[in-house]
């Protein structure tokens, strides 16, 4: 699929995205308003409105939703023409959760539905997968237009612990030669919103997205180069992974639902030669050492 270079903007459209205090909800919805949209027809949707302070002072509309308390979802989506529903972070309960959104969505009359969900939901064998690919499902079956943006890993799933890997000079895991096509929430955010404001018939289906795949080795590359100060990356079989995990105070299923994401690195479950990304976003995406830079700042 390719997307237009410019996607044109529908001012008269009213936008709405979950989880818009979350990381990726509120990069949304500054993108939302970067691409021209008025804040008027702009609408965060929220589960705690208290919290929501600084995107009511940019004019952007405050409703309550809460994915656990489907009263509030119906108001919540009345008027609303396009919706971003961002995947919950609750693992465990995304599908009823996801579920409740859509039944409300679908009762609006929401004409447009993009998902963020997770890179090759349908196929892999990736432990968060499952939850992501029924939703993909329901949101099928529901009869409403849609676009399912399945993305790749966050590179701030590596930055976040960058004092980390630089405190031990070394990344530890269990991901073998297998390489990730991550990308910055920012990146995620803004071509979610391509889709969200793009033509309708254009922008449905399915979009693999990531950035330039890259190895841990190669991350720890990155980041002895950016930074001047070398680190290494130590591979480990899964069960000595297990151990340092565990060793490291995390129970035994988390340990063992960790090292399953390592797993599922080694195997190629997170990497893509797909360009939707770039297409969507209408440049390269941010480059692995620009996200370490940025991380430093």
């Amino acid at each position: 699929m390719t997307a237009p270079t410019d996607p044109p903007v529908l001012p008269t459209a009213s936008y709405a995205v979950t989880a818009a205090t979350g990381h990726l909800g509120r990069l949304a919805v500054d993108a939302l308003l970067r691409r021209g949209v008025p804040a008027r027809n702009v609408f965060a949707l929220v589960r705690q409105p208290d919290k929501a302070g600084d995107l009511a002072d940019l004019g952007v509309g405050v409703r309550e939703a809460d994915y656990d308390r489907p009263d509030t979802l119906d108001p919540a989506l009345e008027g609303i023409e396009r919706l971003l529903l961002v995947s919950s972070p609750t693992v465990g309960n995304r599908l009823e959760q996801h579920t409740n959104v859509l039944r409300a969505a679908d009762a609006a009359d929401v004409g447009f539905v993009v998902y963020t969900s997770v890179l090759h939901a349908d196929e892999t064998e990736l432990a968060l997968a499952p939850e992501h690919a029924a939703t993909e499902d329901v949101l099928q079956g529901s009869g409403m237009p849609f676009a399912v943006a399945r993305n790749g890993w966050y590179v701030e799933n590596y930055t976040g612990r960058l004092d980390e890997y630089l405190a031990r000079g070394e990344i530890v895991g269990a991901a073998g030669d297998g390489r990730v096509s991550a990308a910055t929430r920012a990146d995620y955010a803004e071509a979610a919103v391509s889709l969200l404001t793009g033509d309708i018939a254009d922008q449905q289906g399915y979009w693999e997205l990531g950035g330039p795949a890259f190895s841990m080795t190669e991350l720890a590359a990155a980041i002895t180069e950016v930074t001047g100060m070398e680190v290494t990356y130590r591979d480990l079989s899964a069960e000595e992974y297990t151990d340092v995990l565990r060793s490291a105070g995390m129970d035994e299923d988390t340990a063992a639902f960790v090292t399953g994401l390592e797993l599922s690195t080694a195997r190629g479950e997170l990497e893509t030669d797909s360009p939707a990304l770039e297409n969507l976003l209408g440049r390269a995406p941010t480059s692995l050492r620009d996200a370490i830079r940025a991380a430093r700042l």
